[in-house]
């Protein structure tokens, strides 16, 4: 504890918004509850001013300081180490909407507000924010920019790189970098924007950002396809490519496995087939014509697909409630995963044509030196991101299992790195995987974001331990 720099905090943003000892425990511990670290406090700024006073009051004691703010990461990047001598800087009391330009077609917000805020606030407006995450109503704008989040519909939008139009960033002096220009051409220089994004706090704290707005869809409708392996899945991946277009907003890959999981555990839950199929494909188009011209686009791919027996069954959603109902069997596989007990967890990014054969290939691997083990295979096919997790063999301890932990992982990166893949789609890499992306980066590009760090931030002090 150092008490002089703690009361300069609680005068610089008020005693309330200062926590310390037990106050702070929801803050320290990540999402899965698998890491508790350790802080000198919570602090909880209210304005962009109040995040720059206290950035500098770091600087002047050399406090680290790590940014959080919904704390929904999965890769340590928004906990403090064991040291405790770091500040969480929580950024959530920052929530508010700054600026809609409707002709601009682009939302001014904090980093405190939550993705569902945002996306509810658009929709009164008549606009679409599409970034769309299972975590949506707890994950927050900043957190979303700091990993550079995907979710179900970067197909079609991107991900928040694509859907980021301008910054408000402290740097690590202190100082406030407004870039909140909302344009979409602006070719001055450097683009501080896409380096600040995905940069998970380690080069500034992002205070707001502009977005871009999209129209609503006149209609957007959904089908569930069953389907025998996922070469059949690229085919209908290209077929309905060709199809909808930019219209075709989310095709979601799930094994078997992973929906047998969601009935097990959730049984409101279930398939409406039948008989089971080794994979399956949840496909959404958001139609900007009609509903009517959505569903013949989702027939004619039924339809062909099934004439040229790339699926074995398929079903249209006809109403929005079995819309959901198909989309919450997609959303509920992560919690499945947990009930069922702790796994090992691969967020992936490959080349879609090399997909199929990856998965083959790593299978029979995993299985030659882990016999047993369940795989756990789901993810945005359509991009090329995928959670590879590896599950217990029935009736093994959980515990036990993820003792293999570190050698599963390196197997599984190994293979990713032979396909010219990422370790990392759309998690980032904080605390857990900073040293394992030194196995598959050159020793040049590391150098560079070396280079970078050293430059922007001398001192070491923005979420230090992260990325790299």
């Amino acid at each position: 504890m150092r008490p002089e720099f703690i009361q300069q905090c609680r005068d610089i943003v008020g005693t309330p918004h200062v926590l310390t000892g037990t106050d702070m425990d929801g803050f320290l511990t990540d999402w899965r509850r698998r890491f508790t670290g350790r802080a000198l406090a919570v602090i909880k700024p209210a304005h962009t001013e109040e995040v720059s006073r206290l950035v500098k009051l770091c600087v002047e004691h050399r406090v680290p300081i790590v940014p959080q703010g919904g704390n929904t990461g999965l890769v340590l990047g928004s906990v403090p180490d064991q040291s405790g001598q770091a500040i969480v800087l929580s950024l959530t009391r920052m929530n508010r909407i700054r600026s809609v330009d409707l002709l601009n077609d682009t939302l001014t917000v904090e980093a405190g507000c939550l993705l569902q805020q945002v996306q509810e606030y658009a929709h009164e407006q008549g606009r679409l924010f599409p970034l769309s995450l299972a975590s949506e109503g707890s994950c927050t704008i900043g957190g979303n920019l700091s990993t550079n989040a995907g979710g179900t519909a970067v197909l079609r939008y991107g991900s928040m790189r694509d859907l980021t139009l301008g910054l408000e960033v402290v740097t690590p002096s202190g100082e406030i970098w407004n870039g909140l220009r909302g344009l979409r051409k602006d070719n001055t220089g450097y683009d501080l924007r896409h380096l600040l994004i995905g940069a998970e706090g380690t080069l500034g704290i992002i205070t707001a950002a502009v977005l871009k707005l999209y129209a609503q869809p006149a209609a957007k409708l959904t089908a569930l396809f069953a389907l025998s392996n996922v070469n059949e899945a690229l085919k209908l991946l290209e077929l309905a490519r060709q199809r909808c277009d930019a219209s075709l907003t989310g095709f979601e890959l799930m094994s078997e496995f992973c929906l047998q999981l969601v009935e097990k555990h959730f049984p409101d839950l279930s398939l409406p087939f039948s008989d089971s199929h080794p994979q399956y494909v949840l496909v959404e188009i958001s139609d900007s014509e009609s509903e009517s011209h959505a569903m013949s686009q989702l027939e004619h791919i039924a339809a062909t697909a099934m004439e040229k027996e790339w699926v074995t069954d398929a079903v249209i959603a006809s109403s929005l409630s079995q819309s959901q109902k198909l989309w919450a069997m997609r959303e509920h596989i992560s919690m499945a995963q947990a009930a069922e007990g702790q796994n090992i967890k691969h967020d992936i990014s490959l080349a879609v044509s090399c997909i199929p054969e990856f998965l083959v290939e790593t299978d029979a691997l995993l299985q030659r030196d882990f016999p047993g083990c369940r795989m756990v295979t789901f993810g945005h096919l359509g991009d090329g991101n995928l959670h590879y997790n590896v599950s217990a063999p029935s009736g093994e301890n959980y515990e036990t299992f993820l003792q293999q932990q570190e050698a599963i992982n390196r197997l599984v990166h190994d293979n990713v790195h032979k396909y010219a893949g990422s370790i990392s789609a759309e998690h980032g890499l904080g605390a857990l995987k900073r040293d394992e992306i030194k196995r598959y980066k050159s020793e040049t590009e590391l150098a560079m974001m070396a280079a970078i760090k050293q430059a922007i931030d001398p001192l070491n002090l923005m979420n230090p331990g992260k990325v790299m």
